[in-house]
C-alpha cells in the first residue's frame, strides 16, 4: 500500500540537477542506521514490489467478423498517383516515366502486424551529493526513511517513457568534502601553487634566442601569470564549489520504460521488412490491460504463436527487473502491392505499402543523379 508523505517526508524533485561528480569513499557514508535497508554493500540497489495477481485470461473470440474487415484494394489509378506523388518529392526523379508508364500487373497482399507493448516501472537507490550551503538537513534524526516503493510519485501517461529522480526523506547527512579535504580550494596543477609559469615565448630565458631585446610577452621577467588559476595559485573545488562540506543523501531513480515486441506475418513480395515495420496499418484488434493474455485462436496461426512468444519473452525479461504497469497488444492489417510496369521497352517494379500508400522504388528509369534516397 502506498504511503502518503507528510510535510516532513516531502519528496524533492531532482530531475534537472546536473550529474554528480565521482562518489566519495564508501567509509564516509557508513553510519546511517535508518537507511541500512536501502543500500546493502554500497553502490546501486534495485527494488521491486511483490508480483501482482494475474487477471483473467482472454476469452474465446469469434474472429470471423474481424477478418471480414478489408483495407481498400489498390487500383491502377491509385498506383499511378502514389508513384507520381513519390517522384514529385524527389529532386532528381523525372515525372515523364511516372506519367507514361504502362502498368502490367498488380500483386496485392494484406499482411498482419502484431505488436505487444509492456510499460514498466523500476526503482533504483543510490548515494549522491551536492554542496552544503547551510540548508536544512533532513537526516535520520527526523524519522525513518520510507521504503522505496512506499514513496508515491506521479506516474506519466501509459506507454510514455520517462525518468525522474527524487531525494529519499530522512536520508541526508553532512560530511567534509572528500575532494579538497574540507578546504574548499586545492593547489593549481598548472603552476603547482606558484601563480606564475615559465613564459612560453622565451622559455624563461627573458630574451628570445639570438635577440638582444627582452621578451615582450613577459616584459623580460621570464614568467607569466598562470592562466589556469588566474595567478591565484589555487582553484575553487569543483566538487563542493568552495563550500568545504557536502550534503549526502540517497537518491531514488525511477525509470518508466516501454518495451516493444513486433511480428509481421509472412509475405512473398520483395519489400524491405524495415519499411513494413513503420508502415501505417488498419487496426483490426486491440487488447489493453494490466496484464494481457496470449491470443490463441487467430485464423493466422503465426500471429497466435507470435502473441504467445512475445508475452513469454516480456514476462521472462521484465518480471525480475521491473513492475509491469500496463500491457497492450494490437493486430493491424498492412496492405502491400507489387506493381509491375513497362516503360520504353523495359519492365520495372515498385511497391506501395501501408494505408497511406507509401512507395518503395527498386529501379526508377528516370533518375538523374545519386543525391536522393529511393525510400
Amino acid at each position: 500500500m502506498d504511503r502518503d508523505l507528510s510535510d516532513d517526508d516531502s519528496v524533492v524533485d531532482l530531475s534537472f540537477e546536473a550529474e554528480s561528480p565521482p562518489a566519495p569513499p564508501a567509509e564516509l557514508l557508513e553510519r546511517l542506521p535508518s537507511c541500512d535497508w536501502l543500500l546493502q554493500g554500497g553502490g546501486q540497489q534495485i527494488f521491486f514490489p511483490p508480483l501482482e495477481a494475474p487477471g483473467r485470461p482472454l476469452e474465446q473470440r469469434c474472429w470471423s467478423s474481424f477478418m471480414e474487415h478489408r483495407v481498400p484494394m489498390v487500383t491502377e489509378e491509385v498506383a499511378r498517383e502514389a508513384l507520381l506523388s513519390f517522384v514529385s518529392s524527389k529532386c532528381c526523379y523525372g515525372r515523364a516515366a511516372a506519367g507514361d508508364l504502362v502498368i502490367q500487373e498488380l500483386k496485392q497482399q494484406t499482411l498482419c502486424r502484431y505488436r505487444l507493448e509492456t510499460f514498466t516501472e523500476s526503482r533504483i537507490s543510490e548515494w549522491t551529493f551536492q554542496p552544503f550551503t547551510n540548508q536544512s538537513v533532513d537526516g535520520p534524526q527526523r524519522g525513518t526513511s520510507p521504503r522505496l516503493w512506499d514513496i508515491k510519485v506521479q506516474v506519466p501517461p501509459m506507454f510514455q517513457e520517462d525518468t525522474k529522480k527524487f531525494q529519499v526523506p530522512h536520508s541526508s547527512l553532512v560530511k567534509g568534502c572528500h575532494k579538497c579535504h574540507g578546504r574548499g580550494r586545492y593547489k593549481c596543477s598548472g603552476c603547482h601553487g606558484a601563480g606564475m609559469v615559465r613564459c612560453p615565448s622565451c622559455s624563461g630565458a627573458k630574451r628570445k634566442a639570438k635577440q638582444s631585446r627582452r621578451c615582450q610577452m613577459c616584459s623580460g621577467s621570464g614568467r607569466r601569470r598562470c592562466s589556469t588559476c588566474s595567478g591565484r595559485g589555487n582553484k575553487t573545488c569543483a566538487t563542493c564549489k568552495g563550500e568545504k562540506k557536502l550534503l549526502h543523501f540517497i537518491q531514488l531513480v525511477i525509470v518508466w520504460k516501454n518495451s516493444l515486441f513486433e511480428f509481421m506475418s509472412e509475405h512473398r513480395l520483395n519489400c524491405p521488412g524495415e519499411l513494413l515495420a513503420k508502415a501505417k496499418g488498419e487496426s483490426l484488434f486491440k487488447d489493453e490491460s494490466t496484464m494481457v493474455y496470449p491470443i490463441v485462436d487467430f485464423p493466422l496461426r503465426e500471429i497466435s504463436l507470435a502473441s504467445q512468444r512475445g508475452i513469454a519473452e516480456h514476462s521472462a525479461a521484465l518480471a525480475s527487473r521491473a513492475r509491469v504497469l500496463q500491457q497492450r497488444q494490437t493486430i493491424e492489417l498492412i496492405p502491400l502491392t507489387e506493381v509491375h510496369y513497362w516503360y520504353q521497352g523495359q519492365t520495372y517494379v515498385y511497391y506501395i505499402y501501408g494505408t497511406d500508400h507509401r512507395v518503395y522504388v527498386v529501379d526508377y528509369p528516370e533518375r538523374y543523379c545519386c543525391g536522393c534516397t529511393i525510400i
